[in-house]
């Protein structure tokens, strides 16, 4: 913790002691679809089968922790999602470490409490995915970045090149991040040439920073690198099929991941969008001077997966931005600080300064803790809770059919259910006799592939399925509704006699 005094360590000890309890609580509640299909597809392989073919679905630094995890402590979802949350508040620490260096110890403090406090970040630290570890290495890897253009320094640069290596390797999308930095680095390079002000070490240091980060993330995939090239080049197949046309829309991105923070605010989600835009600006400006590059860097890791995503035709989920969580934050802290300075000064002076900036903080942390709630309502996706409960209430000679691609994960707890994907498939299974149980997850999406299920619903009847004063569905009637904090999180289970 370069240049933190006792006091700032003994903040932080405390922040993150109060950041743990949040991330211990619920950590053991169900997995969801992607912790499962990770789990089924790659971590119950042998140790070098997880590295013989590439997958964008496979995390595969997290992935290899969390095997060591299951192999130390068993399969619990705590003990699954145990390198997700300890990277988690490793984030926390990098985290506070970079707004320290920039922004002061007041910033540093306040941005590493509403982390503890942050909706997603707690939601993704109890996540067993590799998105915790890919903002740890990028968080990290700016502070060292940062550093290293003011001060340029071998050892600096070559922890650079270890995080850019860690995050890649965790997802092949941390190279956005990294390849943001690097553009970054070139302009200043081109600047300072056009000035006549550029310094050798300001080249050759950065240049073998990214050197030997590329080459050891490239050892690193060199096992499944034709599977990697396959994956890449075939991936907007997959999306140019997919129903879901809006997770193509960086709009829908932006609006899911105000919407998931907050909560179904309606007309409010743009409102704060725009508060959240114009606080960065702000914060950005509050910066310039200290960390001219700091802002810049965001911005165009932002703007530049975006790009990228939309180029390839890939779908643009808000997962592949939450490395940027913290950073905005530091962003939004530091605007609000240079509003209660501007505020003060009209006031009053200091006093009124300080109190402006108490009373923003608390209200902060507030809004933060409020919102941070609604990790605890519900699991992700309750398959586990759907599958036991139809099991219960299964008698002899009843089926049961799951749909959609959640269908596959009943197989984890034992489940033998038939799997549904298609209409005609729907219309056959539903053509027998008796008793059978419908189960649906993601079920916007089984709306779409399989739409007669919709119509055996009631869809058309009313927004919600689940609403009990909804007119009947004459098919299918409801027979339990399992929330989930995930978009589309849902399960939903019918019966029809």
């Amino acid at each position: 913790m370069r240049g933190s005094t006792s006091t700032d360590r003994r903040w932080f000890v405390l922040i993150l002691a109060l950041a743990t309890g949040f991330r211990l609580w619920h950590l053991n509640a169900p997995l969801w679809h992607d912790e499962i299909q990770t789990l089924v597809t790659h971590v119950h392989l042998g140790w070098g089968e997880m590295l013989q073919s590439y997958s964008m679905n496979h995390h595969y630094l997290h992935n290899l922790a969390a095997k060591l995890s299951i192999a130390l402590f068993g399969e619990a979802p705590w003990a699954v999602r145990l390198p997700a949350m300890l990277f988690g508040l490793a984030t926390i620490w990098a985290t506070w470490a970079l707004a320290r260096e920039i922004a002061g110890s007041a910033i540093a403090h306040v941005t590493a409490l509403l982390l503890a406090l942050s909706y997603h970040e707690i939601w993704f630290s109890q996540n067993a995915r590799g998105y915790t570890g890919l903002a740890f290495f990028s968080t990290l890897g700016l502070l060292f970045f940062l550093r290293g253009m003011t001060a340029p320094d071998r050892r600096t640069w070559l922890s650079f090149a270890l995080c850019l290596a860690g995050a890649v390797f965790t997802h092949l999308t941390g190279a956005f991040f990294f390849v943001a930095l690097g553009l970054v680095w070139l302009a200043v390079v081109a600047l300072g040439a056009a000035r006549g002000t550029l310094a050798a070490p300001i080249v050759r240091l950065p240049f073998l920073g990214f050197l030997v980060g590329g080459a050891i993330t490239a050892l690193l995939y060199l096992p499944v690198l034709p599977s990697l090239l396959a994956t890449v080049s075939s991936v907007s197949d997959t999306s140019a099929v997919d129903l879901m046309k809006e997770y193509q829309n960086p709009l829908w991105t932006a609006w899911e991941a105000i919407r998931t923070g907050i909560g179904n605010a309606g007309a409010l989600v743009p409102l704060v969008g725009a508060a959240v835009l114009v606080l960065c600006i702000l914060g950005a400006v509050s910066l310039h001077r200290a960390a001219p590059l700091f802002a810049p860097s965001v911005a165009l890791h932002i703007l530049l997966t975006t790009a990228l995503l939309m180029a390839v035709g890939m779908r643009i989920w808000p997962r592949f931005y939450f490395v940027d969580i913290g950073l905005l934050m530091i962003l939004i802290v530091a605007g609000v600080r240079l509003c209660c300075t501007v505020l003060g000064r009209i006031a009053g002076g200091e006093r009124a300064t300080r109190a402006l900036w108490i009373t923003g903080v608390v209200l902060m942390v507030l809004i933060s803790a409020w919102l941070a709630k609604r990790n605890y309502d519900f699991p992700k996706q309750d398959i586990a809770g759907a599958y036991a409960f139809v099991e219960a209430e299964r008698k002899p000679g009843d089926r049961a059919i799951a749909l959609g691609y959640a269908g596959q994960n009943f197989a984890y707890y034992g489940g033998d259910w038939p799997v549904i994907y298609t209409d005609d498939e729907y219309r056959a299974a539903l053509a027998a006799p008796g008793t059978v149980f419908v189960v649906a997850g993601f079920p916007e999406r089984v709306f779409r592939d399989i739409p007669q299920f919709a119509a055996d619903i009631g869809l058309g009847d009313g927004p919600d399925v689940c609403d009990p004063v909804r007119p009947a569905p004459t098919v299918l009637k409801v027979a339990r509704c399992f929330g989930g904090t995930l978009g589309d999180g849902n399960v939903l289970v019918f019966r029809r006699d």
